[in-house]
């Protein structure tokens, strides 16, 4: 009565397979994106209406200038309510993360997902030619996972 292993027969993968899951074909297009100067208290109005918990933030060339999430916020309001000061003049620019880690929309899928769990980040944007053009979540890789399920990794 010993213990059996129930793993199948491993199947080769199809060569070259796995490179071809680029963060490109997962990566969220249509963002929502903020402003340096915008008050943070549209940002959080926005984060509840659509239903997201940040987002990065662009100059008027669409170039990456920081991210702003829920927590930025949340400490923005604990601030405000301690100094007892209105939060209608804070801008996003004064609580956003400057620096941004970004990956690229080539990179391969799973390795992305090695970055989420090496980082804890929720999301990395993806630039190119310095601008933004898209972004990828925690969520995003799950999606494609769940797609991909059926084939060789």
């Amino acid at each position: 009565m010993g213990i059996k292993s129930f793993i199948g027969r491993r199947v080769k993968p199809n060569k070259g397979f796995s490179e071809k899951i680029k963060v490109s074909d997962y990566m969220t297009r249509n963002l929502v994106t903020f402003r340096p100067e915008q008050p943070v208290i549209e940002v959080i109005e926005i984060l509840l209406r659509k239903n997201i918990s940040g987002g990065p933030v662009v100059n008027s060339r669409n170039e990456l200038v920081g991210i702003i999430s829920e927590g930025d916020c949340l400490k923005e309001i604990s601030d405000c309510r301690y100094h007892n000061h209105p939060m209608e003049d804070v801008t996003v620019e004064q609580h956003m993360i400057k620096e941004v880690d970004t990956i690229d929309g080539d990179m391969n899928v799973l390795d992305a997902a090695n970055k989420f769990l090496e980082s804890k980040h929720r999301r990395f944007p993806i630039l190119e030619n310095g601008k933004l053009v898209g972004q990828i979540s925690q969520r995003d890789v799950l999606n494609a996972a769940m797609r991909l399920k059926g084939q060789s990794w």
